[in-house]
């Protein structure tokens, strides 16, 4: 017993002589807490930001009227990122190394670009035809070998039309990598032909009928006026050029029509549209 009480005494005289539990939750506190605090505040403040610049970033691209598909996947790419540079802020507010894990955050995201290139690239470059606009749903366009009216232009794709009802799916880094030809970007456009005359036939009469047939077209503009000439001495024909001026939208019906008119016209007149002739000459070798 006397062993017992002796033990007794001298474990509460070391817990009395000792520093406490609160005393240690004191020091914690003194040394952790302000790291930790920071850390929070580091947190909550820039999460707070992240979201605040992804719906300022949100606005302006509905004021810009761009494709909510892409607002969307930006709106989320511009967040997670600043997400990620907020969480590395705040574990560095609590003293943890962090230039290991921003190397292996950096390697990783090589891989997986890398991995990724081609599709990478063609979300690039469709965010660049949205951004830049060389052409919007509805523009007849030629462009990534492909040819038709825009329907859909999507991140990894854009999707054309054609005048058959086809649909062309063309990837988007096809279509910045090669020339666009917008046929429907001006208000205006020119018919071009070349028709072909004998050469016996009256040449003034071909090109007064060419401007005739022309202007008699209510689809076909005043100004600017109608070019017609010679466009060249060919080997079975004259071959005359007119170049009326026509809204976009009328050109290919006007294009059909004036052909077919020309025709006509050139038959009522009597001027011929020569086919490829060749002048075979036989000589007879004496003997």
């Amino acid at each position: 017993m006397l062993l017992f009480q002796d033990a007794s005494e001298e474990a509460l005289r070391d817990l009395q002589e000792g520093p406490s539990m609160v005393d240690h939750a004191v020091e914690w506190a003194r040394n952790y807490a302000p790291a930790v605090f920071g850390a929070l505040l580091t947190f909550l403040i820039g999460r707070w930001l992240a979201k605040f610049g992804t719906a300022l970033l949100r606005r302006i691209l509905n004021a810009r009227h761009i494709d909510v598909t892409l607002t969307g996947f930006l709106c989320n790419l511009a967040y997670f990122a600043a997400l990620t540079l907020v969480i590395i802020a705040t574990v560095s507010k609590l003293g943890v190394e962090t230039t290991s894990f921003v190397a292996i955050l950096g390697a990783a995201t090589l891989a997986l670009g890398l991995a990724l290139q081609s599709s990478l690239g063609d979300v690039s470059s469709g965010v660049m035809l949205i951004f830049f606009r060389p052409f919007k749903v509805g523009d007849m366009v030629e462009t990534g070998g492909g040819a038709g009216i825009v329907e859909e232009i999507e991140i990894f794709v854009t999707r054309l039309r054609t005048a058959d009802n086809k649909t062309i799916i063309v990837p988007n880094s096809k279509i910045t990598g090669s020339t666009i030809v917008n046929l429907s970007a001006k208000d205006f456009r020119r018919v071009d032909l070349v028709v072909g005359i004998g050469y016996r036939d009256d040449l003034k009469l071909a090109k007064e009928t060419l401007v005739a047939l022309c202007r008699a077209d209510g689809r076909v503009l005043p100004a600017p006026a109608v070019e017609v000439g010679v466009a060249a001495l060919g080997e079975s024909s004259v071959d005359l050029y007119c170049r009326p001026w026509v809204k976009s939208g009328d050109h290919a019906a006007v294009t059909a029509d004036l052909l077919e008119r020309i025709k006509v016209g050139f038959d009522e007149r009597g001027i011929s549209i020569p086919c490829p002739q060749r002048d075979v000459r036989l000589f007879q070798a004496t003997a």
